[in-house]
């Protein structure tokens, strides 16, 4: 069980971690709270946009839509590896998922099949949509992929969480695909290198 981050917190911990962040519009006080709680946190979830474009897209997850109000996530991770902070507290990314699943990774333990949609993901999990159309072919740039990497160790490293607190959407709601073009499992790799390194005092690329 972990207390949220403030704004503050989460923007120091992600330019710890040397990314570029820009801080998009009221994203302070950007939020969904009215609609039910945000806390206690147990992980970070990573989507993809099925977007084009930087600014549209940044955009697009600050404002919502419609049918889902914005913010849509906490983070929105460009092409070039920048952050765009959209949100601060609730945000309307994760949806309703598998409890099953929450269990895991508060136990930071293997994951079960997401095979049930009961859990509001959106108290639980901090949130980062990457800008990627989502079809298997739109490229993942090096860049962006460490970006990911860096916002979700930045996350893991404030909470003391390890990579296992760091899931993907398509790992807690039945029927999503998200992310699409590399696996969890590999980015979770990277963080847990990310993360050991820091612990050894050895050093890390920025």
């Amino acid at each position: 069980m972990a207390t949220p981050l403030s704004a503050d917190q989460f923007l120091d911990a992600l330019r710890a971690e040397g990314l570029t962040v820009v801080e998009h519009r009221s994203w302070r006080t950007h939020n969904r709270n009215h609609k039910g709680p945000w806390g206690p946190v147990h992980g970070v979830m990573i989507h993809h946009t099925v977007t084009s474009g930087t600014m549209s897209s940044v955009q697009l997850c600050y404002d919502g839509h419609s049918a889902l109000p914005g913010p849509l996530c906490h983070g929105v991770v460009a092409k070039d590896g920048t952050v765009h902070l959209v949100g601060n507290g609730r945000a309307n990314h994760a949806g309703l998922g598998d409890d099953d699943v929450l269990r895991a990774v508060i136990d930071e333990a293997a994951l079960p099949p997401d095979n049930e949609a009961n859990t509001d993901g959106n108290r639980h999990f901090y949130g980062f949509e990457a800008i990627n159309l989502g079809d298997g072919i739109d490229l993942w740039p090096e860049a962006q992929l460490e970006a990911i990497e860096k916002a979700a160790a930045a996350v893991c490293r404030a909470h003391g969480w390890t990579e296992c607190s760091v899931i993907g959407h398509l790992e807690w709601q039945p029927g999503k695909i998200d992310p699409k073009g590399f696996t969890m499992a590999s980015m979770r790799r990277r963080i847990k290198d990310r993360l050991s390194a820091a612990l050894a005092g050895t050093s890390v690329s920025p």
